[in-house]
């Protein structure tokens, strides 16, 4: 069996002209709209309203909410143009595993800190900043479920049953989590004029 590269395919180079050229940035639609699209545009529009919240009350957060709005945004152009496949070389399902982990270490410090300042603006970047870190769990755990956890059950075997509770029991805990933030919120201020 013989690999092939992205340069090896079939359509490259691509034909001369300028329609040809922006072939390659065809934005496919499907992507958008399924699930692994669906969290990339949420995670894009929470972390452009966190990056608006701490513009405006506490600047010195503001950069770690820009650069991940734009790393974000550099996933979503390259898996919703497909351009990602000319890479064939990167393990992108790492790599996004490895984007979600750090943006939940770095929002979960920065929201924390965040809401100690008591400003309006900076408690909201709070509460969008939790929603946010629990969207980058539930993703962490589907880029596990369909990268790496398909590896471990072909080694395994049918050794493995499904009952089909994978998929609902993170979205239960996402959801509990969001029912108990404001409580979660009042006891941590209550605790500190206590």
């Amino acid at each position: 069996m013989e690999m092939l590269g992205a340069r090896d395919r079939l359509d490259w180079p691509p034909e001369e002209g300028t329609a040809a050229g922006l072939q390659a940035f065809a934005v496919d639609k499907n992507f958008l709209s399924s699930l692994r699209g669906i969290l990339l545009e949420t995670e894009l529009a929470l972390t452009f309203i966190i990056f608006i919240c701490f513009t405006a009350s506490i600047s010195t957060y503001m950069a770690a909410a820009l650069l991940e709005f734009f790393i974000t945004l550099a996933f979503l152009f390259l898996y919703a143009t497909q351009y990602y496949q000319r890479f064939d070389r990167v393990n992108w399902p790492c790599l996004d595993f490895l984007r979600c982990v750090s943006a939940i270490v770095i929002f979960l410090v920065i929201s924390i800190a965040a809401v100690t300042s008591r400003d309006g603006a900076a408690i909201a970047a709070f509460v969008f900043g939790i929603i946010l870190v629990s969207v980058f769990a539930y993703d962490i755990f589907k880029i596990y479920q369909t990268e790496m956890a398909p590896r471990a059950t072909e080694a395994l075997g049918p050794q493995l049953v499904d009952l089909g509770l994978s998929d609902i029991c993170p979205l239960l805990c996402l959801i509990q989590l969001v029912l108990h933030l404001a409580e979660l919120g009042k006891a941590f201020l209550d605790g500190e004029n206590g």
